[in-house]
């Protein structure tokens, strides 16, 4: 695949792609926050403070399923956000994102519980949970394209990883958080209010809404689309809806896309909610030790998702993306029979090796799925193909993975929900094409 001088980011000076990754990564970070604190309150109090019911996994279902209502709102942020993205510029979709995470996920640290106001608190719930999907949808593709739109050639995989990190940190610092205040405040209080502080913290991420929007300028590829477009000159995009036109031009690469990432999301959210609610309520594990498990994984991972990108800039997208989806299909089964040792370590050792397959993947995916598409489309297809795949993988994985255990009473067949996943997503990376030629090989 080839681009133009704008596009690869020739010209573009060192300070202004650093300040562009590091704003990606901020408000990458704090947006995924934001996301995950609700599947983290879901796996732990969100059942008693908004559904209330005799049968506590009832409850646990209505909890996953909020947090799965999120799921299907991402790919009609991805189609909206996707639109002006293309149409009126990266910079400007994504900080209007984030200015509506950051006040959804905060009115959600505001919200009555059940006990106060009824059946209007979970349905207000749902209600916020969906405005966090169509932020989230709308926000990847954003960050995405601002980090790989500004960076060299060779460096599309590793600059592209950035926002990418957001996810370790964001799981890092939720499950850090909730920690803490479990620790600090004692159950009871926890449960009481303690809960809502995480989300009200997310008032920060319209601080970083109003930096990106003083401070950034647009990306050098729809600098060159929108000067095109104002000059008349040939080659400029038609006058039509840029998700028409992509799947019009790209149906391929966008159904590709979706499937590549659907064990990636999928495997996430069973590693980080399901293993967290499966190990307190199913083993009767202390939530302290599944915590560990999950932010001891996660920390490595944050150090290997660059890593793997590096790599993809060197050897190619598709052998690094394909080894991740293969491994997931290989740790299946061992990261569960880790799991139900009980084990502390061996828990942190089950949930590393599923992120290791996780990481290798979603190192390259935003350089990958950014390569996929013509820049007058970008954001669109990226955002799609991406939300997509999260409804069809991480959006019902935990609620799938609860109903499996529920009706086989054993943790094999969440094992092969993880394969069968694994499968697809081996398939479709297989089937991609490679969108990246190393240096040595142009």
């Amino acid at each position: 695949m080839t681009a133009t001088g704008a596009e690869s980011g020739a010209g573009v000076g060192r300070r202004e792609v650093r300040r562009t990754s590091m704003v990606s990564l901020l408000g990458s970070t704090i947006e995924w926050y934001d996301f995950f604190i609700y599947g983290t309150a879901a796996a732990l109090v969100l059942n008693t403070a908004f559904f209330p019911s005799v049968d506590p996994f009832v409850g646990t279902l209505a909890a996953f399923s909020s947090f799965a209502v999120g799921f299907l709102a991402r790919p009609i942020g991805g189609i909206i956000w996707g639109h002006f993205g293309d149409r009126i510029g990266r910079k400007k979709a994504l900080v209007s994102a984030l200015f509506l995470m950051g006040a959804s996920t905060t009115l959600v640290g505001l919200l009555p519980s059940y006990a106060t106001i009824g059946v209007a608190a979970p349905v207000l719930l749902f209600v916020l949970r969906i405005l966090q999907g169509l932020a989230v949808g709308g926000q990847w593709g954003g960050a995405v394209l601002i980090a790989t739109e500004y960076a060299p050639p060779h460096r599309k995989g590793f600059y592209g990883s950035f926002p990418q990190l957001g996810v370790p940190i964001a799981v890092i610092v939720s499950n850090g958080l909730f920690l803490a205040l479990e620790a600090g405040l004692g159950e009871e209080a926890f449960e009481s209010w303690g809960w809502r502080v995480p989300f009200l913290l997310s008032i920060l991420l319209i601080g970083v809404a109003l930096y990106a929007q003083l401070r950034l300028e647009e990306t050098p590829a729809f600098k060159e689309i929108a000067a095109r477009d104002v000059s008349g000159a040939e080659g400029a995009p038609k006058k039509r809806s840029p998700i028409i036109e992509v799947l019009r031009s790209h149906p391929k690469q966008v159904i590709l896309a979706a499937g590549s990432f659907i064990a990636v999301n999928g495997g996430f959210y069973i590693y980080i909610v399901y293993a967290l609610s499966y190990g307190v309520k199913v083993l009767d594990l202390p939530e302290s030790t599944m915590l560990v498990g999950i932010l001891g994984s996660s920390a490595v991972n944050l150090a290997l998702i660059p890593l793997f990108a590096l790599l993809s800039d060197r050897v190619g997208r598709r052998p690094v993306y394909l080894a991740g989806a293969v491994g997931t299909v290989v740790a299946a089964f061992p990261v569960f029979w880790l799991i139900d040792t009980r084990s502390t370590f061996l828990i942190f050792l089950g949930l590393l090796i599923g992120g290791i397959a996780n990481s290798a993947m979603y190192g390259p995916q935003a350089a990958l799925f950014a390569e996929l598409f013509s820049a007058e489309v970008r954001y669109s297809g990226a955002s799609l193909g991406y939300q997509i795949g999260a409804v069809l993988g991480g959006g019902l994985a935990p609620l799938i993975a609860a109903s499996l255990y529920e009706a086989t009473g054993t943790s094999a067949s969440t094992s092969w929900y993880l394969l069968a996943m694994g499968v697809v997503t081996a398939v479709s990376a297989w089937l991609l094409h490679e969108t990246h030629r190393p240096k040595e090989f142009v």
